[in-house]
């Protein structure tokens, strides 16, 4: 038994905060003092995310129905200037993730693959 004080006593909520962390490194690396900035983009990542426990998404338990889908702008398709420039950051925000979850991808290949050895020998 844990108490809400004491959360590195529970494992599940270390593997959490460890995933969210990560998350957020990777909206925030080039602008590592951000990371608040996104939290509402972590926040929607672990609710459309699937847990194996369940079956399900968080959004999916809560709402009865799958979450909606993060569109990308298309030019020109709204009027409204602030709508408009908040679909542009949000395209901007998904090119960013993707190029740091790349990056981040690289590094854990390289890494894993560094300690890796090639065996030859005979086979049966």
């Amino acid at each position: 038994m844990s108490s809400s004080y004491h959360p590195k006593t529970d494992g599940q909520t270390k593997v959490l905060n460890r995933c969210l962390e990560t998350y957020l490194r990777c909206f925030s690396s080039e602008q590592p003092r951000t990371w608040a900035l996104w939290i509402h983009w972590a926040e929607y990542w672990y609710n459309t995310a699937y847990h194996t426990a369940v079956g399900l998404t968080s959004f999916e338990i809560v709402y009865g129905r799958k979450a909606p889908k993060i569109v990308q702008l298309w030019p020109q398709e709204t009027a409204v200037a602030s709508v408009a420039q908040e679909l542009a950051d949000g395209d901007e925000l998904l090119r960013q993730v993707k190029y740091n979850l790349q990056r981040a991808q690289q590094r854990m290949t390289k890494q894993a693959n560094a300690h890796r050895q090639t065996h030859i020998g005979k086979r049966a």
